[in-house]
């Protein structure tokens, strides 16, 4: 689930600049935030250490072709970003790192065994977050197992990248990683525009906004990049890909609303504990979903839209889906029509739309979440009467 991972870990540079400063830091807080800190620190330092500018890569004789094409494309998407999508221009996504491993970090969320709502862990910089990143998966798994023991349901998933926000500029910037070089064309220049996103506009606290921003930004850029700068066939693959995920997202929307709707009929005291009615509410909008799942899965194959390979992660994150793993996918889809149609109401202006979101993240989280609603394609309205978007 590629377009479905939550990709930011900026909490550890609150105390990024040297390890005194990361260790002054954490030193009041307990022991299991400190080695925390410091995983993250160290995790992140290697990975930055081991970037190298693109033009040297492609400067080497004895690069791999297939590798020196995908860093020309990641040049080109670089530059087109700036150019054409109005996002930074700054020492990220201008090197590249070849990772000994299959992701850049592994996360985890948590949610109750009755509510959507994710558990969240607080840090500097970034406030509270729905998610927790580690640079390897053993450490990923040991805090998921403390979660279960705590009660709640866990996910653990692959992120093939994270953006620091632009706090890394000064060391080189944030760098493609060889965990999503290889990816097809269109996935792979969505996920550049995705990370870019975040560097425009972050508020603290609110991974909904921050997430469904910056995927509106990819979905908007990607076609905007297929349209003006991609091959036919580079088009027709991603058409195909994209088509099956409008599929699965409207899947799983459906089957959110349906659990959330289970847990809304509930008393506080029957959502507390194991009851019965709430359980079987639940456990027939899960085999429901994973019946349809069945149903598009084959439909997909018969059609030639997919391999069986191709919904291999696909097959994994279905067979294992609880709250937690529904709960992190709305932080990335469910406000993603309020951003597009503030683009709509910003005239399809890159910098005028970039702008209204920078002054929605800068409000009140309750006066966002308003406009954000006034947003959504049910309303005409929109966000100007809250002072949010500027009339074409």
């Amino acid at each position: 689930m590629k377009y479905l991972i939550p990709r930011s870990l900026p909490h550890l540079l609150a105390c990024l600049g040297a390890t005194v400063a990361l260790c002054g830091c954490a030193s009041t807080m307990e022991d299991s935030t400190l080695g925390y800190y410091w995983q993250s620190f160290r995790g992140h330092m290697s990975l930055m250490n081991s970037a190298k500018p693109i033009d040297d890569w492609i400067g080497d004789p004895a690069l791999k072709p297939a590798l020196r094409e995908r860093l020309e494309l990641a040049r080109r998407a670089r530059r087109f970003a700036v150019d054409e999508l109005a996002l930074p221009d700054n020492a990220s996504y201008h090197r590249y790192a070849q990772l000994e491993r299959s992701a850049a970090v592994w996360n985890v969320v948590a949610a109750p065994p009755y509510s959507l709502r994710l558990h969240t862990w607080c840090f500097p910089v970034t406030g509270c977050i729905g998610y927790r990143g580690y640079f390897a998966e053993a450490d990923a798994r040991a805090e998921a197992q403390r979660m279960q023991q705590a009660g709640l349901e866990v996910s653990v998933y692959p992120v093939p990248a994270y953006s620091t926000l632009g706090y890394s500029n000064w060391m080189g910037g944030d760098p493609i990683l060889s965990t999503f070089i290889g990816w097809p064309e269109g996935d792979f220049v969505r996920l550049l525009f995705h990370e870019l996103a975040h560097q425009v506009a972050y508020a603290s606290g609110d991974t909904g906004f921050n997430e469904s921003y910056a995927t509106a930004v990819e979905r908007l850029g990607v076609q905007q990049w297929l349209r003006e700068q991609s091959t036919p066939a580079a088009q027709e693959e991603f058409n195909a890909s994209e088509q099956r995920r409008a599929e699965f997202r409207a899947l799983t929307r459906s089957t959110r609303e349906a659990l959330e709707n289970v847990y809304r009929s509930a008393a506080p005291a029957q959502a507390s504990n194991d009851h019965p009615a709430l359980a079987a509410g639940k456990q027939q909008a899960m085999q429901a979903f994973r019946d349809h799942y069945a149903q598009l899965r084959e439909r997909w194959i018969r059609e030639g839209h997919a391999q069986p390979g191709q919904l291999a992660a696909l097959d994994r994150w279905v067979r294992d889906a609880n709250n937690a793993a529904f709960g992190a996918q709305g932080a990335y889809d469910d406000l993603v029509p309020a951003f597009l149609t503030l683009f709509e109401h910003e005239g399809r202006d890159w910098q005028r739309f970039h702008a209204a979101v920078k002054r929605m993240a800068r409000a009140d989280g309750e006066e966002r979440k308003a406009a954000l609603e006034e947003l959504m394609p049910a309303s005409s309205s929109g966000a100007r009467s809250l002072g949010f978007s500027r009339a074409p």
